[in-house]
């Protein structure tokens, strides 16, 4: 079953408001887009439309912030991340204020809008601030469970949430856990570590590598910043071999904390699945995906290359 994490995440921030009377949210005139808009409709009183400033928006937040409530913050996340940036960094994360910014529409399949809304290096921008979680659902239901616990974590969150329908991936009756990784699927041959929107996909590779005889553990991460480094070593250990994958640039992002820790910890060969070098396109979405190599075709493609393994 396939669910969008943006409806998911309106209905659990209308939910969320009716709860915490601290939590404020902001819009960059994308409310509808994003569905924050209903939470405007429930509370006006906590809605602040700021138009199209996102630079503004946080620094009101921040505000906020530091008068004792808790801002979300809503953009596209390629305008949430790297316009209001320096914001971000100067009067969100240096005071370390609990602004909760929240990033739709990520990675390459942003409905046709081309390059410039495709955000391919938002998690690689993010976890290089100190103090900022980061934190990338696997599906609709984690989406709105990371939703409701936004204002119980300490200081910054960085949420990123994707447009489109995803299949479910976490079990039922999975609580989500700021900081946990979630072992789906036991193998030992090769470990996938996924992220965000590749977790369904690294799943449908493991069916696939099944096939041909490999076994291949999944480890979805939905908090990439702080990383779970228990648990991708116990990973590394039981395979021997790495593939990290995320609908995101290979520089910065999941494949980059992986490696770090394993190159700290236990060494361990590390294969990266993600955006190449370079910015998006604009295109349907999942030949776009097949395009920049970021499909489970690719995950496939590659666990068999990192075991020596040679396709027909």
């Amino acid at each position: 079953m396939s669910a969008a994490m943006r409806d998911a995440y309106g209905a659990a921030l209308l939910e969320l408001g009716g709860i915490r009377p601290d939590v404020v949210v902001l819009d960059a005139d994308l409310g509808n887009s994003i569905r924050c808009d209903a939470f405007g409709q429930r509370y006006p009183d906590r809605y602040i439309e700021v138009g199209i400033a996102e630079q503004n928006m946080v620094g009101v937040a921040a505000g906020l912030a530091a008068c004792g409530l808790v801002p979300v913050v809503n953009s596209f996340a390629v305008f949430a991340v790297c316009r209001a940036l320096d914001q971000i960094r100067t009067s969100v994360c240096q005071p370390g204020l609990p602004v909760k910014i929240v990033g739709s529409y990520s990675g390459l399949a942003v409905s046709k809008g081309g390059s410039t809304h495709a955000s391919v290096e938002d998690i690689a921008i993010m976890r290089a601030l100190p103090g900022m979680t980061v934190i990338v659902p696997g599906d609709a239901a984690e989406a709105a469970q990371a939703t409701r616990l936004l204002p119980e974590i300490p200081g910054p969150v960085y949420l990123r949430l994707y447009r489109n329908a995803v299949p479910a991936v976490v079990p039922e009756g999975y609580r989500f856990q700021p900081g946990r990784a979630v072992p789906l699927r036991p193998g030992r041959d090769v470990a996938i570590i996924s992220t965000g929107t590749m977790t369904a996909r690294a799943l449908e590779a493991a069916r696939r590598l099944a096939q041909r005889g490999v076994e291949a553990a999944v480890l979805h991460v939905p908090t990439v910043k702080p990383l779970d480094a228990e648990a991708v070593v116990e990973a590394a250990e039981a395979c021997g071999v790495v593939v990290t994958a995320e609908e995101h640039s290979v520089i910065g992002g999941l494949g980059a904390a992986v490696a770090e820790c394993l190159g700290e910890r236990r060494p361990t060969p590390v294969h990266r699945v993600g955006v190449p070098d370079r910015y998006g396109e604009s295109g349907p979405d999942e030949a776009l995906l097949a395009h920049m190599g970021v499909d489970a075709a690719a995950i496939e493609r590659q666990a068999l290359a990192a075991l020596g393994i040679k396709l027909p």
